[in-house]
């Protein structure tokens, strides 16, 4: 993956999947019908202030509660670039990798950083903020080439030679 510099939209610690996507919002029969409800319940006019190429930083144990996979699909489907948090629940974080979507684990910048600045992320290297670098927690390359081709299926399909999905 190459390098990246997004705006920054700050939430707290134990950010869980409801409210990334409220259960009230999953009988709609699409992502792109459900994303505009995304972070309602705390912040409910994120999603419509979210622009692609942005950058979700946030505290510990980012995407608790179910295991619902809607949840990582809407912040992708947001065209959110990546998450940082200090910490990721463990279902949250592979259905985000299933789907494609990058997790950085970073302990400090979430402490440092305002809501609205713009960083710089060396995948699997550093995040570049107001002159610091921040060290971060490396993705083994496996899971890299998921994220790369869009989501384990696509991976899989790619590694045995079968046309991408639409």
């Amino acid at each position: 993956m190459e390098n990246f510099r997004g705006r920054v939209w700050i939430l707290g610690d134990d950010i869980d999947t409801d409210i990334i996507i409220p259960t009230d919002y999953l009988a709609l029969k699409t992502i792109e019908e459900m994303k505009q409800y995304a972070f309602s319940p705390s912040r409910p006019e994120l999603a419509s202030k979210i622009k692609d190429g942005d950058i979700i930083v946030a505290g510990k144990n980012f995407g608790c509660g179910s295991s619902r996979e809607q949840a990582p699909e809407i912040i992708k489907a947001l065209n959110i670039k990546c998450v940082i948090a200090k910490s990721f629940a463990r279902i949250f974080f592979r259905n985000s990798i299933n789907n494609g979507l990058l997790l950085i684990e970073n302990q400090d910048i979430c402490d440092d950083i305002v809501e609205g600045d713009e960083i710089e992320v060396s995948v699997n290297n550093y995040i570049k903020y107001n002159g610091k670098e921040y060290t971060i927690t490396s993705l083994p390359q496996n899971l890299m080439n998921i994220i790369a081709e869009g989501g384990l299926v696509q991976a899989m399909r790619k590694q045995n030679g079968l046309e991408p999905l639409i």
